[in-house]
C-alpha cells in the first residue's frame, strides 16, 4: 500500500492529527476511535524499525507519547481530567527511552563513526 516506511509514517501523522483534532474539538467518540489506529500504526512502525536502533528507540518514544496523549484525552473526556498523572507515566517513560538512546547508543555510535 505504501512505497516505503516514510509514506507509512506520513500517514501515521494524519491519523495522529485527526485524533488530536477530535480531542480539541471535543468529539469524544471519534477521538476515542482514532486512538486505536493511531497507536496500532505507531506500534507497527516501531516493530518495522527494529533493525535500526535509532529509529526503534525514537518510534518507541512515539508510541509512549501517543499513549500519554490518549490517556490525557480520555481523562479530559470522561474523568474530569483526573488521568493526567497516569499520562505523565507514559511521557516520563518516553523521555527515559530517548535518554537511554542518547546516553548509551548514540554516544557509542559517535565513537565508532568519525565526523568529517
Amino acid at each position: 500500500m505504501f512505497k516505503d516506511i516514510r509514506e507509512y509514517e506520513n500517514m501515521h501523522i494524519v491519523l495522529w492529527l485527526i485524533k488530536d483534532t477530535c480531542w480539541v474539538m471535543t468529539f469524544r467518540a471519534a477521538g476515542m476511535i482514532m486512538v486505536i489506529p493511531t497507536i496500532l500504526v505507531a506500534i507497527h512502525i516501531a516493530y518495522k524499525s527494529r533493525k535500526n536502533i535509532a529509529d526503534l528507540f525514537h518510534n518507541i518514544a512515539v508510541v509512549l507519547w501517543i499513549s500519554a496523549n490518549a490517556t490525557w484525552m480520555t481523562g479530559e473526556f470522561f474523568f474530569n481530567d483526573s488521568l493526567r498523572k497516569y499520562a505523565m507515566i507514559f511521557f516520563t517513560a518516553g523521555i527515559i527511552v530517548i535518554g537511554v538512546y542518547y546516553a548509551v547508543h548514540f554516544k557509542n555510535r559517535q565513537k565508532r563513526v568519525p565526523l568529517d
